[in-house]
């Protein structure tokens, strides 16, 4: 699913609601989770899951084309944990 498609599902099952103020929540709800992350913060949505970063260290690493070492620098992630009753929700016909 995309955000559109996300969008269009909300404003569907929310028949009272335009669907570009549906669009406008979603657009501060996805901006308030990627401003807490670049600060640092984990956003936590109990539930569903919590978002927070994860440091990848510097490594060594390989130009695929030439096999040439290249040095990769050390970078921020971000990280999904899916909460419990998510895990409940996907795997409760038995499936995964």
């Amino acid at each position: 699913m995309i955000k559109s498609e996300l969008v269009g599902r909300v404003a569907t099952a929310n028949p009272h609601l335009y669907q570009r103020d549906v669009e406008n929540v979603v657009n501060a709800i996805l901006d308030a989770i990627s401003e807490a992350l670049a600060r640092g913060d984990r956003v936590e949505l109990r539930g569903f899951g919590a978002f927070s970063v994860k440091s990848r260290p510097a490594r060594e690493g390989r130009n695929p084309r030439t096999g040439e070492r290249v040095s990769v620098a050390q970078k921020s992630v971000p990280f999904f944990k899916s909460g419990k009753e998510m895990r409940a929700r996907l795997n409760k016909n038995g499936q995964g």
